[in-house]
């Protein structure tokens, strides 16, 4: 098993991947990353499961659902319903190889000292308690596939830093979480997270105007090496945490 930061540099044309006849689950799939996710999955072959609290039809939405992607309306702070979804698609599909926990939210701020109890649970809930609560309802069918799960952390979370100190808190839950997972389920199912440093969404760059948004990493190519470490090419990898920084 191969832990820690593992620096990886790949192109949309450095390798193909084939999933065709499995199951992945995208949470937080109406999202620019989790849309993108949804089509680059969709494309190698997968049986795309869509998930989110924003429906397709809503505005905010970016997911075009097509064939080969259902769509799952969940609230994946709640137990109950994280388990009625995993129970769902399996029923739907028969089986589930590939979980991608994408859902999540920054939050800028204050200070420690300052930060409302609010803000800080909310960061916890939607960054951290998603991912915990998808892969444990999800992993009884993964280990029956020997499949994967890939979390979206942050760079943020490689250090402590001023105002957004909930958000870096959650994103590096999400590292530990990748490792606990992977050091739970060695040779059944691999964990791996990703690390983006900014990423390039109409979001950020309204947030962002006169940032240099030729630096920011591209939703797709987040996608790629998430699909890559789904695929049986980084079968030998579980428990890292790959940079995906663009030109950053």
């Amino acid at each position: 098993m191969i832990q820690g930061i593992i620096p990886v540099r790949m192109s949309s044309t450095a390798f193909e991947v084939d999933f065709d006849g499995t199951v992945a689950i995208v949470t937080g799939a109406s999202g620019t990353l989790g849309s993108a996710i949804v089509e680059r999955f969709r494309d190698a072959g997968a049986t795309v499961c869509a998930v989110d609290v924003v429906t397709p039809d809503e505005d905010d939405s970016r997911l075009d659902p097509d064939e080969g992607t259902h769509f799952y309306e969940a609230n994946l702070t709640n137990e109950s319903e994280v388990s009625d979804l995993i129970e769902a698609v399996v029923d739907d599909h028969g089986r589930v190889d590939h979980l991608l926990n994408v859902a999540g939210t920054w939050r800028g701020g204050d200070p420690i000292a300052e930060t409302d109890l609010e803000t800080f649970e909310f960061l916890l809930d939607v960054n951290l308690k998603t991912a915990f609560l998808a892969s444990k309802h999800a992993l009884p069918h993964l280990e029956e596939q020997e499949g994967a799960i890939v979390s979206v952390s942050a760079r943020s979370s490689l250090e402590g830093g001023t105002g957004d100190g909930p958000y870096r808190i959650s994103k590096a839950g999400i590292r530990l979480l990748t490792e606990t997972l992977a050091e739970e389920n060695e040779g059944t199912v691999r964990a791996n997270c990703v690390m983006p440093s900014v990423i390039d969404t109409p979001m950020n760059r309204e947030m962002m105007p006169d940032a240099d948004h030729e630096s920011w990493v591209e939703p797709t190519e987040i996608a790629d090496v998430m699909a890559f470490l789904c695929s049986d090419g980084a079968a030998v990898t579980s428990g890292a945490a790959v940079p995906v920084y663009g030109e950053a």
